[in-house]
């Protein structure tokens, strides 16, 4: 915590736009503190409020997945495109109908705006502390320094303001208005947001309901699977509150009975009878501002203590932290996964894309940074986001491609659905989408070694991804009579992000990131029955799985002037211009490269990570990850473009790097800029922490990839074998090692000295030698390992 104090956000001016505005959360709650010249205004939103309303027409016309890919087949593949054909334009246009519709998407929970004389008030800036979740605004009120603090409560859905003084003399009342504001882009359709103010108990609220059904927004009935926010500001004392022109609005009396200012704002969600209406008395505030921030801070301490580094580059060091907390903010375990733009919305911003799930990467990736920077809780909430669209999945698989287990998708909503939301085959059809959604599961599991986890909630989903791809591989369009071969291929696909379905399907079949993903997948599966002693009970699919994998295809690859590289497809360009880093992912995310590799696969895997050329948007966390595993990456490079991406309030957008891809040379490089905050880059941690600690492949690795010439060290970060690490790295050599085991996992550790190890546990030295470093780590024995100096034993307490 006091490592993170050091990285506080300080704006030396008003922050008067939503991407200037301090971000304040609790995983469930976001709030985004803005400040006019003329006014402080706060923006609220929420990773359970939705507008859920839905479309899910043409249900029948979409027909299923056999039919559909023999009228493909039909199509000449000398089109330049499956769209010169009349007939697939139509049905392209008719299956994107649904998820053209502007709903579903977050729901902003509308606004409260502070108001001031700015004759006699005015705003220098604020500073957003991270390591207790204080923001700070500074105020000149008639010559006098006022600070106007905010804080969201961590174990409550509301809110904080207080003004304060540095002399803790009587509060001046800076402000002089107060309202309410229902957010400006709230669709006409819907039931019109209701105020309410009742000045004698300091009181303001407006209640809006969420219809599950599209209509006009007459029906005030509703029905019952209908939901509702309400967002309640209440002053103390009340006596600061008095009544204005509207429902919406009121004065702020500058002379209340006591002279202070405190405000506490409160939302309520949730099915539309559970949400109090507008008249009902609100519970107290419970503690008062000073007790009730020290209750949230003591939980900020709480998940600081989980990990941590000290870094001898500031800016690293700073970016670690910084992203840390906005990932803290914006996601809970006891709340809805959030989707590409979190909790934090306003107007239309993050509305593109309707803030959904997509599921190759967007939504993994966040995640990426809860195992190595152990906080695997917080991977639940993408849990219960895989078990939500379970159900449509195995509908999909089973009623749309007639085949065994789940067929996961590519856009998802966290609303009740009974069709897939983007059927669209140039899209729909990205099998890499399915074991990619289940990968983090076992990881969960790797990373814990919880087989109560693996067995009630990882296995099913685990298993329903391999059934699917088994079948699609088995498939007899799918066996490589048609190539000369006598492989199971994965046809068709399509590429992430690069060709959408081609005439004559030239460009998809076997796209490196479906097969490297279902190696994983399948690998995954064999070491899941293993430990849960499943291995005669599912004794029949395994043998399908080693079916497949006998027969498995090999990674395309070409020629560049680089030698050898990994393309996405067959055929491929090795000069295209990706968006999602296709051609690394046997490195990351399908962990079948990297630092372990045999010298020749190192090579290739090397080669394409060089070669490798990306138009930007997609790459910032996902193309350093691979750098890291490959010990490769350049962190001076690295930093300067995350500089490149750096919004005013500390997050990184998504900016493009080149044309000639999908973009042109009048593409504006920042369009992606104003969408949302871009919660996959709250993953940047996860880059730095394989820098610091390599174990995806059981060996623990230190300091792969830092620089010899900077210090580093970092407390508790977690490893594969449920094994939290410490380590201190100085002067070009680890200084020493510490681990915990958890679960009671062998041990590896990659040798990082030349000469022998001192090992100390349970008080006994003993030493270690070899390149690999091996060791029995009962369930809560911590080993400390040192280098062996001058041929007698040296050891190095804390």
């Amino acid at each position: 915590m006091e490592r993170a104090a050091a990285h506080g956000i300080r704006y030396d001016r008003p922050a008067a736009t939503f991407f200037e505005g301090a971000l304040l959360g609790n995983g469930k709650l976001g709030a985004v503190v803005t400040t006019r010249p003329d006014a402080v205004v706060i923006h609220f939103g929420h990773n359970n409020v939705w507008d859920i309303r839905i479309a899910e027409n043409n249900k029948e016309k979409l027909g299923n997945f056999e039919s559909l890919f023999a009228r493909l087949k039909e199509i000449p593949a000398h089109y330049g495109s499956l769209s010169e054909e009349p007939w697939y334009r139509e049905y392209v246009e008719m299956a994107a109908e649904n998820y053209a519709k502007p709903y579903p998407r977050p729901m902003p929970c509308g606004s409260l705006l502070l108001g001031f004389d700015r004759r006699r008030v005015e705003v220098l800036g604020h500073t957003l502390r991270i390591h207790d979740g204080m923001c700070e605004i500074d105020l000149l009120a008639d010559g006098k320094q006022v600070q106007l603090l905010t804080f969201v409560e961590q174990d409550a859905d509301a809110l904080r303001l207080a003004l304060r003084t540095d002399g803790g003399s009587d509060v001046p009342i800076v402000f002089n208005r107060v309202k309410l504001i229902a957010d400006p882009e709230t669709p006409q359709e819907l039931p019109a947001p209701k105020p309410y103010i009742d000045a004698s108990r300091g009181l303001m609220a407006f209640r809006q309901r969420l219809p599950a059904a599209a209509g006009d927004g007459t029906d005030d009935a509703g029905q019952a699977n209908d939901r509702a926010f309400r967002l309640t500001a209440t002053f103390e004392p009340a006596s600061v509150l008095q009544a204005g022109v509207s429902s919406w609005e009121g004065l702020l009396n500058p002379v209340p009975t006591e002279q202070r200012f405190e405000v506490r704002v409160t939302l309520d969600e949730g099915p539309d009878a559970d949400v109090p209406e507008l008249e009902a008395s609100q519970q107290d505030g419970k503690a008062g501002f000073a007790s009730a921030f020290a209750q949230s801070a003591d939980c900020w301490s709480r998940y600081w203590s989980r990990s941590g580094v000290a870094l001898g580059d500031a800016f690293l060091e700073r970016v670690w932290y910084r992203n840390l907390y906005f990932f803290n903010c914006a996601v809970s375990p006891d709340a809805i996964c959030p989707g590409l733009f979190a909790n934090w919305s306003y107007g239309k911003i993050g509305s593109e894309w309707h803030g959904d799930y997509h599921m190759n990467y967007n939504t993994q990736q966040p995640f990426w940074l809860a195992f190595s920077s152990n906080h695997v809780d917080k991977h639940l909430a993408y849990v219960d986001m895989v078990e939500r669209i379970g159900p449509i999945s195995r509908k999909w698989a089973r009623e749309y491609y007639g085949l065994r287990g789940a067929y996961y998708p590519h856009s998802a909503y966290p609303v009740e659905m009974t069709m897939m939301p983007y059927p669209v085959p140039h899209w729909g059809w990205e099998i890499c989408e399915t074991p990619w959604t289940v990968q983090s599961l076992w990881w969960h599991y790797l990373y814990t070694m919880d087989l109560e986890f693996l067995g009630g909630r990882a296995f099913g989903p685990i298993r329903d991804a391999v059934l699917f791809m088994v079948d699609y591989m088995k498939r007899p369009d799918a066996r490589g009579e048609a190539w000369g071969d006598d492989r199971y291929h994965v046809y068709p696909t399509v590429a992430p992000e690069l060709y959408e379905l081609t005439p004559g399907f030239k460009l998809n079949r076997d796209c490196i990131v479906d097969l490297t993903l279902t190696k994983f997948l399948f690998r995954a599966f064999g070491q899941a029955c293993a430990a849960l002693g499943r291995t005669e009970e599912e004794a029949e699919l395994l043998a399908e799985v080693e079916e497949v994998l006998t027969h498995f295809p090999d990674y395309p690859t070409a020629r560049s002037a680089r030698e050898t590289v990994f393309v996405s497809v067959p055929g491929e360009d090795p000069e295209v211009v990706y968006n999602v880093p296709n051609g690394i992912a046997t490195v990351f995310p399908g962990e079948d490269h990297g630092l372990h590799s045999p010298p020749d696969d190192y090579a290739t895997a090397a080669n394409s990570y060089l070669n490798h050329r990306n138009e930007g948007g997609n790459d910032l966390v996902f193309y350093a990850m691979a750098g890291a595993r490959l010990g490769m990456l350049d962190l001076e490079r690295f930093k300067r473009q995350i500089d490149y991406c750096l919004l005013p309030n500390g997050t990184c957008t998504d900016k493009l790097l080149e044309a000639g891809g999908r973009y042109s040379d009048t593409t504006p490089f920042d369009y992606m800029g104003q969408m949302g905050i871009w919660i996959e880059n709250f993953a940047l941690p996860a880059v730095i922490n394989e820098c610091l600690l390599q174990s995806y492949n059981g060996v623990l690795r230190l300091f792969p990839n830092w620089p010899k010439h900077l210090p580093a060290s970092f407390s508790t970060l977690r490893a594969a074998g449920g094994f939290l690490v410490s380590a201190s790295f100085e002067n070009g050599q680890v200084r020493w090692v510490e681990i915990f085991s958890e679960a009671g996992a062998p041990l590896q550790v990659c040798n990082p000295w030349s000469g022998d190890a001192t090992v100390l546990r349970d008080d006994a030295e003993e030493r270690a030698s070899g390149a690999l470093l091996a060791f029995d780590a009962p369930a809560g024995t911590s080993i400390r390992l040192t280098p062996v100096k001058d041929g007698f034993y040296q050891l190095i307490r804390s």
